[in-house]
């Protein structure tokens, strides 16, 4: 293949999934990670993608909508998932929120909570806790750069997060399936996601049910890092069958109907 054909191939794959890994268009293609970045340059330099650390994504169209389409979205769901996940949080503890609309919706109910130390790459979850105004609770901000969904992400922010150490680490995500794990449109956010689970001594995963089956690019961790998976009754009993025997527990909340 022709490097003109090459790279409108790996343009179209591009297009299809909103963005590219490296590793995958070395295996794809059977050419050299060199070649693969200097296609990747290519492309970037005619303004057809954007280069980001081990891959490239499509201009303007991450398959990541925004924050506040995001939270609208089986927000009655993600309030009653929050509201549990907050109920496993004692005083004192250090915990991590990656960023979400789920973990954001958390923030909320651990707000009150006296005594904690939260970590976290989301400006909208530090200035949940900034506004509560509890003057015995930490608040770590990591930095780095902004995504569509407001999470801070890139090199900053995975230096900082990699000298703390975590009890809970509460992690939004953007799909899960058995073959891909965890996933998020943003590779960047994978990378910066990948350091707080590491930081992490337990990983809890609040995601309602339209998060099975969906995929994202890029890979945060894998069912099985999962101790405990936060889900509401939507969730089809095969996708429960599936949690249930590879994460450490499952827990299915009931959402309340409307206007009770």
């Amino acid at each position: 293949m022709l490097a003109p054909q090459r790279q409108q191939a790996i343009l179209e794959l591009v297009r299809q999934n909103g963005g590219v890994r490296v590793i995958e268009l070395v295996r794809a293609f059977g050419v050299s990670d060199i070649t693969i970045r200097r296609d990747l340059e290519t492309l970037a330099g005619r303004g057809l993608l954007a280069k980001v650390h081990g891959g490239a994504t499509a201009i303007g169209a991450t398959n990541e909508p925004g924050f506040a389409v995001k939270f609208v979205r089986q927000e009655q769901e993600k309030r009653a998932i929050a509201r549990h996940a907050a109920a496993l949080v004692r005083p004192g503890t250090a915990v991590a929120l990656s960023a979400g609309t789920t973990t954001w919706a958390l923030a909320h109910c651990l707000a009150v909570v006296p005594a904690l130390t939260v970590v976290t790459n989301s400006v909208r979850i530090a200035d949940v806790f900034r506004r509560s105004g509890r003057p015995d609770q930490t608040v770590v901000l990591t930095g780095g750069v902004r995504t569509p969904s407001d999470a801070l992400v890139g090199p900053v922010a995975v230096a900082s997060i990699r000298r703390l150490n975590v009890d809970l680490l509460f992690l939004g995500v953007h799909g899960m399936t058995i073959r891909a794990g965890f996933t998020t449109p943003n590779m960047m956010e994978a990378e910066t996601d990948r350091a707080l689970v590491e930081a992490a001594n337990r990983l809890i995963v609040p995601a309602d049910h339209t998060k099975w089956g969906t995929v994202g690019i890029s890979t945060i961790a894998q069912l099985g890092e999962a101790d405990i998976v936060i889900s509401d009754a939507r969730l089809p009993p095969p996708a429960r069958d599936t949690l249930a025997e590879h994460v450490g527990e499952l827990v299915i909340v009931e959402t309340a109907a409307p206007g009770t």
